[in-house]
């Protein structure tokens, strides 16, 4: 290896550094082979005084990214005219301790973003050079882009995922084909409570019944179950392998142990109950919802507490009317049902 840079060399590193401190400066050999690497790629842990035989740039990008690396260096050396930028991950678990038994660190805190620019050097005598390449840091960008998605998918009052999340989880598991169920729930009379006692009120108990569902879908034995805030007082779960019998006697834990909790002997206390609908996933992601936005309205016109199923056929319902008459119906039956309850 030359102990110093030729005039071309120069002339490439001054085009690539130029603006560009504390951005890591490596210099490749025509098969590329980190053979010089300014002082500050200490940062990825390349020290090539340590090491016996020269590394590839593709091994320090990301397993999942690093043979995308590599077609990227070849083709630039096979002289395609590629330009701009390439950007990968590269792994840094110096922090991180990898689950016992992993064959390599998955976590998403271990990356850490680069883009990557080559620049050739021109061959000397008919002899390659090698080429000139530019590390530019820009974990900030993909931190604050998780960021912003990750806010544009989580209610902001509850931490939960929204309903955008939710439908999209939902339409990913309709290509699944295992049974799976929807659970809509929400806690009854919520409106009530904030006339009553008002909004600061509404709100700690909406906070609550999603901590509590967080809890309970969050048992060892459920970590499968999905959660979300459709709105402001109803949430969903989605609940994979199960039948809607499976579902109900799940659900029904839920309630009950909810009703237990929100027992107080405070005389201005509200008294607090929840109330679910049940649906097969099936059809549509508007199917789904519909007919599990039906049980809970069910559920709820039979005085709350209870576990509604909409058990209404499957059909066409591309242009909605079906749709529409069947909540119809489901409506006018709930009504009869608490009609003739009261009489």
């Amino acid at each position: 290896m030359k102990n110093r840079l030729s005039a071309e060399e120069e002339r490439v590193l001054h085009g690539l550094v130029k603006d560009a401190a504390g951005n890591i400066v490596l210099r490749l050999d025509p098969a590329g082979f980190i053979v010089h690497a300014s002082e500050n790629a200490a940062e990825l842990g390349i020290d090539l005084s340590s090491l016996l035989l020269m590394p590839h740039i593709a091994d320090y990008a990301d397993t999942d990214h690093a043979p995308q690396v590599a077609r990227h260096v070849a083709a630039t050396f096979s002289g395609e005219e590629l330009g701009g930028w390439i950007e990968f991950p590269v792994r840094d678990c110096s922090g991180h301790q990898a689950d016992p038994g992993s064959q390599r660190c998955t976590a998403l805190s271990c990356q850490r973003w680069y883009a990557f620019s080559l620049k050739l050097i021109e061959p000397d005598d008919g002899t390659p050079q090698g080429a000139l390449g530019l590390l530019r840091s820009v974990q900030q960008r993909y931190a604050l882009e998780g960021e912003i998605n990750a806010r544009a998918l989580t209610d902001p009052h509850t931490g939960l995922a929204n309903r955008h999340a939710f439908l999209a989880s939902l339409r990913r598991s309709l290509t699944q084909g295992s049974e799976q169920v929807v659970a809509v729930l929400a806690v009854d009379s919520l409106r009530a409570v904030f006339m009553q006692y008002g909004q600061r009120t509404a709100d700690e108990i909406q906070w609550g019944f999603a901590k509590f569902l967080e809890t309970m879908v969050g048992c060892p034995q459920d970590n499968r179950f999905e959660l979300a805030q459709l709105d402001g007082d109803r949430f969903a779960v989605l609940l994979p392998d199960m039948n809607v019998r499976q579902a109900r006697s799940w659900v029904h834990d839920v309630l009950k142990t909810f009703a237990g909790l929100a027992v107080t002997s405070a005389r201005r206390a509200p008294e607090l109950t929840a109330s679910a609908g049940l649906a097969r996933v099936e059809v549509t992601v508007d199917w789904t919802m519909r007919q599990a936005e039906l049980g809970l309205v069910m559920a709820r016109a039979g005085g709350g507490m209870q576990i509604g199923v909409c058990n209404q056929p499957v059909r066409a319902v591309g242009d909605g009317m079906a749709v529409s008459r069947a909540m119809n119906e489901a409506m006018e039956r709930a009504i009869d049902q608490t009609v003739q309850r009261r009489a």
